[in-house]
């Protein structure tokens, strides 16, 4: 499907550019969203008419989202999260709940602005790129741990995600301990087993 383009889009080209695309993306994105309009006399004709609404609506769109970029620019969030020792998560951090995090600090992003292919399921300092124009982006840190304790010291450089196996070893002796006299149980009932045959026979 050609289409003409209402704003820059990627690598696709920028306001005003005629591109082909997908059926599929002009459908499910492009047009929805206002950022094309389908390639054809009539809507040629309707974009030469307000080309100079549609560059200055893209103009402020481009400097609140500069302003925003400016606010929130190397900014840290810290998300508590439930996660095992080895430092995965039970849930785990989606975009929303990111967007979530940043609109509680007054800063208006949406879900959809928060590049994350995936959801994040571990702990650590996750860096999330926000594209929040066409033209500009930006970037924070999520600092995701199971307490405000852990995230302080891992936003002093602390890896949470490793394991300390000296605490377990007390555990692991008992465990030992406890499979031994397993042993000596069964070996002495075997032995009692035997002498009850012998007795018999």
């Amino acid at each position: 499907m050609k289409v003409i383009l209402l704003e820059r889009v990627g690598r696709l080209g920028t306001i005003g550019d005629e591109v082909s695309v997908k059926d599929g993306f002009a459908r499910n994105f492009l047009l929805p969203q206002g950022k094309a309009l389908r390639a054809n006399n009539a809507n040629r004709a309707r974009f030469e008419s307000e080309r100079d609404q549609i560059e200055q609506r893209n103009a402020e769109r481009r400097d609140n989202a500069m302003a925003v970029a400016e606010a929130v620019n190397g900014r840290k969030i810290t998300m508590i999260r439930q996660a095992g020792e080895t430092g995965v998560l039970y849930g785990s951090v989606s975009s929303r709940d990111i967007s979530d995090a940043l609109i509680a600090e007054n800063i208006q992003v949406a879900k959809s602005q928060v590049d994350l292919s995936l959801p994040i399921k571990n702990v650590g300092l996750h860096n999330v790129v926000l594209n929040l124009h066409a033209e500009v982006d930006s970037s924070i840190t999520v600092n995701v741990a199971r307490s405000a304790d852990e995230a302080e010291r891992q936003a002093a450089g602390e890896d949470m995600t490793v394991v300390s196996y000296e605490d377990d070893a007390p555990v692991a002796e008992v465990v030992e301990e406890e499979a031994d006299a397993e042993a000596g149980e069964e070996a002495a009932a075997e032995a009692d087993e035997a002498t009850e045959e012998e007795a018999t026979a």
